[in-house]
């Protein structure tokens, strides 16, 4: 037996392609490019959409109404790829589909052409949304709708307060980088939070305030963490004031 995982080629790379502010295209506007929409939308990224009114669901006309995303009110022109960073096909007409995704090849433009696979840089997955939680299930084109049956159990897994959790976990990672910032100190950190993380309960985690966040920080430089009970009953006692600057006092 190896010590190292197996290969199991076949696969996709799965990341968090980060889009804040960049320009996405989606052609079409029926129910799938809404679906397109809502998950460029949530990533931050500014959308244009390319589609006759006529064409457009109550969905999307609502997101055109709203000044969510623009709308250019006609079918695609080649012209339309100028400065765009990422582009979402969901057109009837497997004909035009094929010459937008010729096109951003050509263009180098990452494109996914809806219900294609052999035509697509990326797949969309079926995903869980808690907060700053996402947990995405994907078949890599093979069975959209299983992975949104995988992906409802996964979420029915999950505790429901899950995301706030996370939220108080990533303020507490930004405080400690505050306190301690040096570039040399990144495995430390990275270790301390991890511990944190796997000694506190979920419930713990979302119950930690501002000061308990303080508190818990003065023990970064030792090393230990811990108990949340702890930190409830220690806190202003016997404790070496926290300097927001330098991170601890002597």
């Amino acid at each position: 037996m190896s010590a190292f995982p197996a290969i199991q080629p076949g696969g996709s790379l799965i990341v968090a392609w980060q889009v804040r502010d960049k320009r996405v295209l989606v052609v079409g506007g029926g129910e799938v490019a809404a679906g397109r929409i809502v998950h460029a939308l949530n990533a931050d990224s500014k959308v244009t959409v390319v589609c006759p009114k006529a064409g457009l669901n109550d969905e999307v006309a609502f997101r055109v109404a709203q000044q969510q995303v623009d709308h250019v009110d006609r079918k695609f022109e080649p012209e339309d790829l100028g400065g765009v960073d990422m582009v979402f096909v969901a057109v009837d007409d497997a004909e035009a589909s094929t010459r937008i995704w010729k096109l951003c090849r050509e263009q180098r433009i990452p494109a996914n052409i809806a219900d294609v696979p052999s035509e697509c840089n990326f797949y969309f997955g079926s995903v869980h949304r808690d907060g700053p939680l996402q947990v995405m299930v994907s078949t890599n084109g093979n069975g959209p709708k299983l992975a949104s049956i995988i992906r409802r159990k996964i979420a029915a897994s999950l505790p429901g307060n899950t995301g706030a959790a996370i939220q108080n976990v990533g303020v507490l990672r930004k405080k400690l980088r505050a306190a301690s910032p040096a570039a040399s100190e990144g495995p430390k950190r990275m270790s301390w939070i991890s511990r944190v993380c796997e000694s506190w309960s979920l419930d713990d985690l979302v119950d930690m305030t501002e000061e308990d966040m303080e508190t818990l920080l003065q023990h970064f430089v030792s090393g230990n963490v811990p108990t949340f009970e702890q930190v409830r009953l220690k806190q202003g006692d016997n404790l070496a004031p926290f300097d927001g600057s330098m991170g601890w006092s002597s």
